[in-house]
């Protein structure tokens, strides 16, 4: 199997390549600038290989200004349509016949469940940037299979979330959010890249997923956990103010999480290995 990657650098990336290069598949990291430049040269890239995996992504959490907000939306949205148009220039024989998107969760509405099914979307820029981004995709030629994966946050050694906040909570500083009622949909790395890896060659996958874990958790009940994991105390509260004021409109991404429910990861009867947050911190946290 061929694939390309985009996005490679970053975690999921490194994991998800690492992961089919020991299955034997063949990988392509397709550089960044390709996904800006002449559609053709970049049709020249993606010629003849299986699968495209598209993980590319500015960092999402920070002030939306309206340079970040350009950086953002163009890192998803505009290089996603330059990919589909690139397979497009292909002829049939030399186009991918997979394509799998990452997308994430923040496109959902607030203080609601939902699966797959759902149409409430929340109405901030991270929730229309998913949006356009997961529409781009209709780019593609009606032979590709494609997959989406509305990715929870990520939990694991090397993860951006795990890497701030263990220094934090090992030195007795650790707290919740707010009121640390707001959802948590999580999932653990090693189930993300066993989902996109199966994803690349079991034809039953198709359309849309939740890409998060079975057990459904709160800020407060994620900060006792790993508290008590610790051994530490976590009596600190971040307050909803301080975060407004790092990130302005960002936060919400932070203070305002809605509950995720992997309805068609369940259906297709995948086997999480880590499907409960202790199932997680016991692996992050066994050095």
């Amino acid at each position: 199997m061929k694939v390309v990657v985009t996005g490679a650098n970053g975690y999921l990336g490194q994991n998800i390549m690492g992961e089919l290069q020991r299955q034997g598949a063949t990988i392509k990291p397709l550089k960044r600038h390709l996904l800006y430049g002449d559609p053709k040269q970049l049709a020249n890239h993606l010629a003849g290989h299986d699968v495209v995996i598209n993980l590319a992504g500015a960092p999402i959490l920070k002030r939306w200004t309206s340079k970040n907000k350009t950086i953002i939306y163009n890192s998803r949205v505009l290089t996603t349509k330059h990919l589909c148009e690139a397979i497009q220039l292909l002829p049939d024989s030399q186009q991918p016949k997979t394509f799998l998107s990452a997308s994430a969760v923040g496109i959902y509405r607030n203080n609601m469940n939902h699966d797959e099914t759902s149409s409430k979307f929340a109405n901030h820029f991270a929730a229309r940037v998913i949006d356009d981004w997961e529409d781009a995709l209709v780019g593609l030629p009606d032979t590709t299979r494609v997959v989406i994966f509305r990715i929870g946050i990520v939990l694991g050694k090397q993860s951006q979330f795990m890497s701030r906040l263990l220094p934090v909570f090992k030195l007795g500083l650790g707290g919740q959010i707010a009121n640390g009622q707001q959802a948590l949909p999580f999932i653990h790395i090693q189930d993300l890249t066993k989902a996109f890896v199966e994803a690349t060659s079991n034809e039953s996958y198709f359309g849309i997923y939740n890409l998060v874990a079975p057990e459904q958790i709160s800020n407060k009940s994620f900060t006792q956990a790993l508290a008590k994991k610790l051994k530490r105390p976590a009596v600190f509260k971040v307050p909803a103010f301080l975060l407004k004021l790092l990130f302005g409109k960002a936060s919400t991404l932070i203070l305002n999480n809605p509950v995720v429910l992997p309805s068609r990861l369940k259906a297709q009867n995948f086997n999480y290995q880590y499907p409960t947050l202790d199932s997680c911190l016991e692996e992050i946290l066994n050095t």
